[in-house]
């Protein structure tokens, strides 16, 4: 069970990090919104804010995949 969430989690985290490569580029060619967080620098608070949220939503994925796991072994050691 681990190693599905482990799995599940990193295609996550690659897809993340494809979807915000491709932000980059785009980002070059419009976007007065971008250009105004770029210029302040608030976009790699942006970045943080988002990463910090995606590692809080893995460590729960994880954390409950243990309890399950825990819950499924106790489940099967009763019958």
């Amino acid at each position: 069970m681990i190693n599905k969430a482990f799995s599940f989690c990193l295609t996550w985290a690659l897809l993340l990090i494809s979807v915000l490569a491709n932000a980059q580029q785009q980002d070059t060619e419009s976007g007065a919104v971008n250009q105004f967080f770029r210029s302040n620098g608030k976009i790699y608070v942006i970045v943080g804010v988002l990463v910090i949220i995606f590692l809080g939503i893995v460590l729960f994925l994880i954390n409950l995949d243990r309890k399950i796991s825990k819950l499924e072994k106790r489940e099967k050691n009763n019958l």
